[in-house]
Parts: C-alpha cells; sequence; structure tokens
C-alpha cells in the first residue's frame, strides 16, 4: 500500500463522514459494537477510528463506567472526530499508529478496528500490537469489506473512475477491498497467538438518496481525490459526473439500494 492511499485530509475527513458514513459504515459499526464485551469498568482501544462513527456506537453499547481510547495515524480525521464526537462521556481520541501502540501490555479488555486492518503495511505486526495490549481473555474485533463482487457500488466506482485514465489509474480501492481472504487472516491471527478465531459474513442494503451524491463520496471522501488530481488527466468532477451516470444506470433511479458485504472477524487472548 502506498502512503497515498492512507492520506485522508483536506476536504476528505468531513466528506467521509457526512457521505460514506451513513452508506459505508454505520450499520456495520452497530454490529461490531454489539459484540464487545459490556461490563460497566470495560477498558476499550480502538484503532484506526477514523472519524469515530463507530466509537459512537461503541459508546451507545457499553456500560455508562466504560472508557474508550479511539486512536487513528491521521490527525485530520482525528479533528473532524473530536468535533463531532468529542463530547462522548468516557472517550478519548489520540494519535496512534496501530502498528507501535503507545500502550502497556494488558491493558485493555477489547481492541476494536472498524475497516482498518486492510490499511496496516505490517498487518501481523499490527496483529502482534493488538495481543501485548488485550488483558488475558480479551477479545480483538475487527470488519474487513468482502470482495468486489460482493460491493457492486464499489467496483462501479473503481471501474468507472480508470476509464479516464490510459495509464497508471488510481488504485485506492483495490486496498480496502482487497483483503478479505478468510484463510490467510485466520492464519495471521492463530501466528500472532490468538485463540476461538471466529468469522461471519454480512450483507446489508446501502442507501443512498441520490446517485450524485454517493458519486461525490465515492471520489471526494477518500484518498481516490489525490489520484486523480496528481494525475491531472480528468477532473474530480468530471469522474464524479460520469460514475453518478453509471450508478444510475446500474442500480436504478435515485434513491438507491445497493447490496454490500463485510466479514466481521472476532478472536481472544489466551486467558
Amino acid at each position: 500500500m502506498s502512503d497515498s492511499h492512507a492520506k485522508f485530509d483536506g476536504s476528505i475527513p468531513e466528506n467521509y463522514d457526512r457521505i460514506l458514513g451513513p452508506f459505508l459504515f454505520e450499520h456495520y459499526a452497530k454490529d461490531i459494537a454489539a459484540r464487545l464485551p459490556s461490563g460497566d469498568a470495560t477498558r476499550i482501544l480502538e484503532t484506526a477510528c477514523g472519524t469515530g462513527i463507530a466509537t459512537q456506537y461503541a459508546r451507545e453499547a457499553l456500560g455508562p463506567d466504560a472508557t474508550i481510547v479511539a486512536t487513528d495515524l491521521n490527525p485530520p480525521m482525528l479533528d473532524v472526530a473530536n468535533a463531532k464526537r468529542g463530547f462522548l462521556p468516557g472517550v478519548t481520541f489520540q494519535e496512534a499508529n496501530a502498528q507501535a501502540l503507545p500502550f502497556s501490555d494488558n491493558e485493555f479488555d477489547a481492541v476494536l478496528c472498524q475497516f482498518g486492518m486492510m490499511f496496516l503495511p505490517d498487518k501481523p505486526l499490527g496483529m502482534a500490537e493488538a495481543l501485548r495490549v488485550l488483558k488475558p481473555g480479551g477479545t480483538f474485533a475487527f470488519n474487513v469489506w468482502d470482495d468486489f463482487e460482493a460491493n457492486p457500488a464499489m467496483v462501479t466506482a473503481h471501474e468507472t473512475v480508470g476509464r479516464f485514465f490510459d495509464e497508471e489509474p488510481p488504485q485506492f480501492f483495490t486496498v480496502p477491498f482487497g483483503w478479505n481472504d478468510k484463510a490467510v487472516i485466520g492464519g495471521m491471527l492463530s501466528d500472532a497467538g490468538f485463540e476461538n478465531i471466529e468469522m461471519e459474513d454480512i450483507d446489508h442494503l446501502g442507501y443512498a438518496e441520490t446517485a450524485a451524491e454517493l458519486a461525490f463520496g465515492c471520489i471526494n471522501a477518500n484518498p481516490t481525490l489525490h489520484e486523480v488530481q496528481e494525475r491531472a488527466t480528468a477532473s474530480p468532477e468530471a469522474v464524479v459526473a460520469a460514475l453518478a451516470t453509471e450508478l444510475n444506470d446500474r442500480f436504478g433511479e435515485d434513491p438507491l439500494r445497493i447490496p454490500m458485504r463485510a466479514i466481521v472477524i472476532t478472536a481472544t487472548k489466551p486467558g
């Protein structure tokens, strides 16, 4: 993964939260939050928290005395998280690298990661760090996107963007939708030292009020925007317009209901 594929800055975090949040992330945030231990004294670490969408649902699912340390490597994403969700009781947003966590061994009851593992350059290292900071018996819960075939809106975006570039088409979408082999994921978790590894496919119908709004989010709410701007052979506006047309052609008139699928994984640290 190139550094540009993890560059969520400028207007991207706000668009990410406002547009892609409701379409892609909220349903799965509710699902993964419900899988966390819910005792009153529970202490949760979240890695790759983004703008705090899963953080908010986790806060709602936990007991009143539970605490969450929500971390991300991108300060601009944390700025939006603090602005929109800094009021959440017992929640602290903090910059941290999931591959080098600044926390003690055996400190947390659970580690949560919503659609972030795919972006780690060294995934086994990220898993090892999650294991290290968990208490014995603690839960590691994360989700990843299934492949393009199971997420047709995103493959439509990837293919539409690619048609504007004869050479080196943008490849951002291959990162979040390109790491979903259950055998590979399970093997990495087992090698890291986790046990009780469980995986479940979660299907959902995403809702978008208009194809134009969803197309804007697909281009302007992630690092695809940088890739389009850097190549400078097509404007983001032209790509958005083409994608909106393609989404309507493929999925019908507005509003859109588009199937998607994620895989949720839970594992425990040996007790």
